[in-house]
């Protein structure tokens, strides 16, 4: 049985757009020096299954955007996704923290940008006002879709983070990681393997188009590659 929350899933949100006349809040963005999101894929003995943590203030107890003033309510934010299952390796790390994106933007009232260390994530007065006050409730929404649509993921948990100091410690840690990620990406060539990929990640504004990737060919949008 599905879980409730307060606000409606599904993927007819991902073109819903958070303008600031709608803004209740933000995390991460241009505003915001630090913020990042991470997947990492660990031994099912190191996961809490289906735990959510948030360290830091909570939605509840942070100032929202006064339209008034243009003022306040952007926050720092890390979101880290650590995951398990059988059949996952290293190489899935960066393709299932892709999808970050899209559960955002399948959540009515959120809204969420770019990835990594640039991630942007805004939600709505309308989402505020039918009851969304924790982002204990979006870490619950990313442990049920990506436990429901990825079967592979056997063990999940989720910790939100907004304690800047904390963000700041574990940052250069994240950023060590991606930099691990792209380095293999550029030593592999399509000549390495023997299967190319496709994606349609995008076909929530570009309906036509389909993507094909290879070692040497990432997806149009930047974000996703062979891996």
């Amino acid at each position: 049985m599905a879980p409730e929350f307060h606000v409606d899933l599904g993927p007819q949100y991902e073109g819903e757009v958070v303008r600031k006349e709608d803004l209740y809040m933000e995390f991460g963005g241009p505003k915001v020096a630090r913020k990042f999101e991470l997947v990492t894929v660990k031994r099912a003995e190191e996961i809490e299954n289906e735990k959510v943590e948030i360290i830091g203030r909570d939605i509840s107890e942070l100032q929202p955007y006064d339209e008034a003033t243009d003022s306040g309510g952007s926050y720092p934010i890390a979101v880290l996704v650590d995951v398990a299952g059988a059949e996952l390796d290293k190489d899935a790390e960066g393709i299932i923290e892709r999808k970050i994106h899209m559960y955002t933007n399948y959540t009515q009232g959120w809204y969420h940008m770019n990835q990594r260390q640039d991630c942007w994530y805004r939600m709505s007065k309308d989402a505020a006002k039918k009851g969304f006050n924790s982002l204990k409730e979006l870490g619950e929404i990313f442990n049920f879709l990506f436990t429901s649509e990825m079967p592979i993921i056997e063990a999940i948990q989720t910790t939100i983070i907004t304690d800047e100091e904390k963000i700041a410690k574990i940052l250069p840690q994240a950023l060590a990681t991606y930099k691990a990620r792209d380095d293999r990406a550029l030593a592999l060539r399509d000549e390495d393997v023997d299967t190319f990929y496709g994606c349609v990640l995008c076909q929530s504004f570009a309906p036509t188009h389909v993507s094909i990737i290879t070692p040497n060919r990432i997806a149009n949008c930047g974000a996703i590659n062979w891996f």
